[in-house]
């Protein structure tokens, strides 16, 4: 006979979004069981942003040693140790590891099974030995790497981001198929921890992001010696004696062939839908996840699904900031709604790329010629200059009244800048506000009070302001 549990909430899941779900109702002690298969703290921790940022860490530690001339640092060159670097992606994964674990979540007060869940019934599932029956569903089982249907990929050793951080020998040649933030940040990595890299894109990479600002990004990453052939689709994958054969043919037609040590998928992210068993639940799905409402329900008022099942922005902020929404539907009956034009998003290579509400293209798109664009290079900026970070820079979409509607950046820190950019765009700031801020001398931060400045930049040839001050000058 299953054991009975009858909670008020049920949490399929422990990434980011079903630890934020469970930690948040058992601090109003309300009544939790959390349900995960796989490994606490889910992919971001395992797998995804903290193994790649560690590993990030220690390319750049990398690249600094190895570029320290230009600040009168000269060495030999520095000893690349990969199984060291791995050794830092370890420690900082197992540093956090304690704060998602099942012994904290247990200490808060939550039921935390170690199964596998299945719905048996719209209102009911079952997970090991345990019968579930709770007032609400939280579906936050995220997502797993995207394999596409190569012909050959099934007969040779591949990575994804879930076998990546495994490595304990520096790959010789990492071919990465997919040109996205996940494939560029660890061409990157690997490349300046020593690994010759080639990155295939069908399309363009970095495809989602202002293309003027992704081309530094790109540009960039070539100068190190990463090879990056966009508009160019793999067809075939075999086996070599040297590791993988990648055969695909560009735009142009012209076929090719990269032979490499080690192959990269990272084509994207696919829904952890399977075995869920959501039809029994009602829940309807398709191949871009679970369908949910602005208020994150489900088909099944009593399911909801947040973070990467639920399609849409596959990032951890979206995740959390999803948790915090159902939180306040389920305990207090608030009425929610989800608004993915807030969602900053950053890509960690260096030059970090971010950006945020509207680009350019959809801001005119909806308002015409009332947008505007104003921009700020790094170059103009002393606290790059000082630390020879001039390769960047800052656009702000203004639309009517001088409101912000999105914001790109590309440079050092992107992503800390974009912070300040995502408040103000959450508060429907104007560059008048931006402008009128102080910022501490010398920053990178400056990049956004110089940028909102400009939108006043004709003032002092403005006529009638030179009229206006004409006339308050007979005062005295």
């Amino acid at each position: 006979m299953a054991r009975l549990l009858t909670p008020d909430i049920c949490v399929i899941g422990a990434g980011s979004a079903g630890l934020s779900v469970a930690a948040a109702a058992a601090a109003f002690g309300v009544d939790v069981v959390l349900i995960e298969k796989g490994l606490m703290g889910g992919d971001c921790l395992n797998y995804g942003c903290v193994p790649s940022k560690a590993l990030l860490a220690a390319a750049k530690a990398a690249s600094g040693a190895a570029n320290g001339g230009r600040f009168g640092v000269v060495c030999d060159g520095p000893a690349l140790d990969f199984a060291a670097a791995n050794d830092h992606v370890r420690r900082v994964i197992d540093a956090i590891a304690p704060h998602d674990s099942q012994e904290r979540f247990e200490g808060l007060g939550v039921t935390v099974l170690r199964d596998a869940a299945t719905f048996t019934a719209p209102d009911r599932l079952v997970a090991g030995d345990h019968e579930i029956r709770a007032r609400r569903f939280v579906i936050a089982t995220g997502s797993s790497a995207m394999v596409p249907p190569i012909p050959g990929l099934d007969g040779v050793p591949y990575l994804t981001n879930e076998t990546l951080f495994a490595l304990r020998e520096r790959p010789e040649h990492l071919a990465i198929v997919g040109g996205g933030p996940i494939g560029l940040e660890m061409a990157q990595a690997h490349r300046r921890l020593g690994s010759r890299v080639t990155v295939l894109e069908a399309r363009k990479a970095l495809a989602k992001d202002d293309p003027d600002l992704a081309a530094t990004v790109l540009g960039a990453l070539r100068a190190e010696g990463v090879e990056i052939l966009e508009d160019t689709g793999v067809e075939e994958v075999r086996q070599s004696d040297g590791g993988v054969l990648v055969a695909a043919k560009a735009a142009d037609g012209v076929t090719l062939e990269v032979s490499a040590t080690h192959l990269l998928v990272a084509t994207g992210r696919a829904p952890n839908v399977a075995g869920l068993g959501l039809e029994a639940a009602g829940v309807a799905f398709d191949r871009k996840g679970i369908r949910v409402d602005k208020g994150l329900r489900t088909s099944n008022r009593k399911i909801y699904a947040i973070g990467d099942v639920a399609g849409g922005l596959q990032f951890t902020h979206v995740a959390g900031h999803q948790a915090g929404l159902v939180i306040r539907s389920i305990l207090f009956r608030l009425p929610v709604k989800m608004n993915a034009d807030l969602v900053p998003w950053v890509t960690y290579t260096s030059p970090e790329l971010g950006h945020v509400g509207l680009s350019e293209a959809a801001a005119r798109e909806k308002y015409g010629d009332r947008v505007r664009v104003l921009a700020a290079d790094y170059s103009g900026n002393d606290r790059a200059r000082a630390e020879d970070l001039t390769a960047g820079r800052l656009k702000l979409v203004a639309g009517p009244g001088g409101r912000l509607l999105g914001a790109d950046i590309v440079g050092a820190q992107a992503g800390e800048i974009i912070n300040l950019l995502s408040l103000a765009l959450s508060k429907k700031m104007t560059m008048k506000d931006l402008a009128g801020f102080i910022s501490p001398y010398p920053t990178l931060g400056e990049l956004v009070r110089r940028a909102a400045i400009s939108y006043y930049g004709d003032a002092p040839g403005n006529v009638w302001v030179r009229r206006a001050i004409a006339f308050l000058r007979k005062f005295g």
